[in-house]
């Protein structure tokens, strides 16, 4: 008799388990219908397109297997607009973790008075659309009436106004300079996180072993944000090589081709179409597969850093 009640219990158990998974299931059944057919589909095709001259219009059969991938490694333009996000992630990486970093630590001390209210400020910018901050931001560094030449010239720093996105070198530093202040914010944020799971504990016993601020910080501070810096690093890197909308907005990819970066380069050719007039779906394909492959090596290496990180701190 008690064992059938133990296995009646069990079974009980058993079906109740399995419908919880089962309305689990059905609850991410949507998510995972909208995965397959926005991400998980495109990714698919992308690489069939690859294997075709094709132009988006008409059937498929024209089968060039490589030919599209090698003509990509042998364009120039492809290599500048590679340069171009190499040199953009370079730039905005460079000034967003550290400075993220040093905000973070200041709105973390907690005698400072309007903690969340400078926190919201900072992270406006990141709820921004993006097209929109690259308008108004095209209009700030215009030549005429632009607010950086006016102030510039206001204080008599300089005597004309400067063509900020009309030179190569200065449009790519405009750029640089503004996908910082948009994604600031995030960073912040992520370094507060990092910092706030420190114990307070750990720095009452180096004050208590006579350490001060900087020694506190360089001791216990930098050692143990590394784990989630290296997550940082690399989560601002892969977001910094797929810049596109600013740089559509903003530059347009001018002037010439100074500041075009490889997904505005694939846009070009899916999109707007080339000199021939037609856009070459195929071969925007097989550069978008290239730069992909570049980026899954750079995350793999990013990766492993992250996880010799945490094994140091384990």
């Amino acid at each position: 008799m008690m064992s059938k009640a133990v296995t009646i219990g069990a079974g009980s158990i058993s079906k109740r388990a399995m419908k919880r998974r089962m309305w689990a299931y059905i609850f991410i059944l949507p998510q995972l219908i909208m995965f397959a057919v926005f991400t998980l589909y495109p990714i698919m095709m992308s690489y069939i397109y690859s294997l075709y001259d094709w132009s988006g219009i008409g059937p498929m059969n024209k089968f060039v297997g490589l030919q599209n991938l090698k003509e990509v490694a042998q364009d120039p333009l492809f290599w500048n607009a590679f340069k171009n996000s190499f040199l953009y992630m370079i730039g905005t990486v460079g000034i967003m973790l550290p400075t993220a970093l040093v905000m973070a630590i200041i709105l973390n001390n907690a005698k400072m008075k309007g903690r969340t209210f400078y926190r919201t400020l900072y992270f406006l910018p990141v709820v921004t659309t993006t097209a929109v901050v690259g308008a108004v931001m095209r209009n700030v560094f215009a030549n005429h009436n632009g607010l950086v030449n006016g102030m510039l010239m206001k204080f008599g720093l300089i005597g004309d106004p400067i063509r900020w996105l009309e030179n190569g070198d200065l449009a790519m530093w405009a750029l640089i300079f503004v996908g910082s202040w948009k994604l600031f914010g995030m960073k912040m944020v992520y370094w507060l996180a990092g910092l706030q799971s420190i114990p307070n504990e750990l720095y009452e016993a180096v004050k208590i072993d006579g350490a001060n601020e900087w020694q506190a910080f360089r001791h216990v501070t930098i050692p143990l944000l590394m784990p989630i810096g290296a997550v940082i690093l690399l989560l601002s890197v892969v977001n910094s090589l797929h810049v596109f909308d600013l740089v559509k907005v903003m530059t347009e990819g001018g002037p010439g081709f100074e500041t075009e970066v490889v997904d505005l380069y694939i846009y070009r050719y899916a999109f707007s179409g080339t000199s021939a007039g037609m856009p070459e779906v195929g071969y925007a394909s097989a550069a978008g597969i290239f730069f992909g492959m570049v980026i899954f090596v750079i995350s793999i290496t990013l990766g492993w850093i992250v996880k010799r990180s945490n094994d140091r701190r384990a």
